[in-house]
């Protein structure tokens, strides 16, 4: 069966989103959103960096594109820094009846979890429209669900599960929110959106209770930690010009409590240079960076994942892995009752795409 699309964003994730629908045998790209004016009536190939002509040009005319009734909008807009603007676009899609498949909007990739202000209207508008949203990625997404219940499939009394993502960031040219959100680049006086007290558990917390909920654990509460380190020379990255004595090196953690001990945690170091901060957790050497799950029990489990893009960097593979988490759920979303799910509602859903 092929599926109809929209595409919606053409930006850091949404770019190879939109090459891998245009090239996939098993959808149909039947719609393009862009922001930028200088997209609008561009063919979505062009825009993609591909060769063919696709016929489908890039627009802003929200009414138009759900007029096209796709089976699904993929949904790769910036949502975390326009929470309530992203809200009003997908509550619009989800009441035409049109399921939405996320990257953006990290807040909801556990919809019980989220807060309720930003669930309850979604999940109004998709039971309205009689459509499903799911949100998910990489991280936050697959190393924090996936990947564990895989790995608690082969343990036993389990004491400790640690999620870590360890990359260096500095060929992830994503400077506007990533580097911003992160703190990179910014002196010590300067307090970072994410080092806000709540906003990492807002939007990583989710990743550890859904474990705890799969697990049947009581959390006591989600503790959160954010530490930075400083450059003392300048230099420069893919991502960004780095200044003398500015945030080089990022690590946060939060930890799932029970019974007075971190049972579930999610752990985050990433650097602009592999020799910041080396006291720090690195990925295994010789690497860019891995995604890794240790399950601490009897018996103990680490598995670790390394992501390549077609370019051989690592945060390319980072964002292709992110919109095809997305493009893969397509048949499985589609054919899922209305609301809002998780990855705990779904079943697995591995590409079928085998060439030769």
């Amino acid at each position: 069966m092929s599926y109809r699309v929209v595409q919606w964003g053409t930006g850091n994730v949404g770019y190879h989103s939109l090459r891998h629908l245009i090239q996939h045998p098993d959808y149909e790209l039947v719609g393009l959103h862009v922001h930028s004016e200088s997209k609008f009536g561009v063919d979505a190939a062009e825009i993609a960096g591909l060769e063919e002509t696709t016929g489908v040009l890039g627009s802003n005319d929200v009414d138009a594109l759900l007029a096209l009734r796709p089976d699904c909008v993929l949904y790769n807009a910036n949502g975390e820094n326009r929470p309530w603007a992203a809200i009003e676009e997908m509550k619009k899609i989800l009441s035409a009846g049109i399921d939405i498949l996320s990257t953006a909007m990290i807040f909801l990739i556990y919809p019980p979890y989220a807060d309720a202000s930003m669930r309850e209207p979604l999940d109004k508008a998709a039971r309205e429209g009689n459509a499903t949203l799911y949100i998910s990625g990489v991280d936050p997404g697959f190393s924090g669900d996936v990947m564990p219940l895989a790995a608690l499939q082969l343990s036993d009394q389990v004491e400790e599960i640690l999620v870590q993502e360890l990359i260096d960031y500095s060929s992830y040219q994503d400077p506007e929110f990533t580097g911003v959100a992160f703190g990179f680049g910014k002196p010590e006086s300067a307090t970072p959106v994410m080092g806000a007290p709540g906003v990492l558990t807002a939007a990583w917390g989710g990743m550890v209770q859904m474990i705890a909920d799969r697990l049947g654990l009581e959390l006591d509460e989600i503790c959160e930690s954010y530490e930075r380190e400083y450059t003392s020379v300048a230099f420069d990255t893919p991502m960004m010009h780095v200044p003398e004595n500015s945030c080089a090196a990022v690590r946060f953690r939060l930890e799932g409590m029970a019974r007075g001990r971190a049972v579930i945690i999610t752990e985050h170091v990433n650097r602009l240079r592999d020799d910041i901060a080396p006291h720090w957790p690195m990925p295994p050497e010789g690497r860019q960076g891995v995604h890794r799950c240790v399950v601490t029990g009897n018996p103990s489990v680490q598995m670790e994942c390394f992501l390549k893009g077609f370019d051989g960097d690592y945060n390319t593979g980072g964002v292709q892995s992110t919109a095809m988490r997305m493009i893969n759920a397509i048949p499985a979303v589609c054919q899922h009752k209305a609301g809002l799910v998780s990855t705990l509602d779904l079943p697995y859903t591995p590409t079928t795409n085998i060439v030769f």
